[in-house]
């Protein structure tokens, strides 16, 4: 499995995370946890193929939001105490 985390500029509320992961969504149907934060400036969610972030680049950018960056790392779910 793997994080995806996403810098976004643009974001100024509640309908902006909202419309950001809509988005997410609909470029990446396999993505779980999708999730995004205005205050933070950016998006994540989780994968199990490896992401295109150029394509999703250009989707978010269609948006009206500026995507800044991407990153992906591998993901451990971890335990209830771990």
């Amino acid at each position: 499995m793997n994080r995806t985390v996403l810098k976004i500029d643009g974001m100024a509320c509640t309908m902006c995370e909202a419309h950001i992961c809509e988005t997410i969504r609909k470029a990446i149907p396999g993505a779980k946890k999708v999730s995004a934060s205005h205050k933070k400036g950016e998006a994540s969610f989780l994968t199990e193929d490896a992401v295109d972030l150029e394509a999703l680049r250009q989707e978010i950018d269609k948006t009206g939001y500026r995507y800044l960056s991407g990153e992906t790392s591998p993901y451990v779910k971890r335990g209830l105490f771990g």
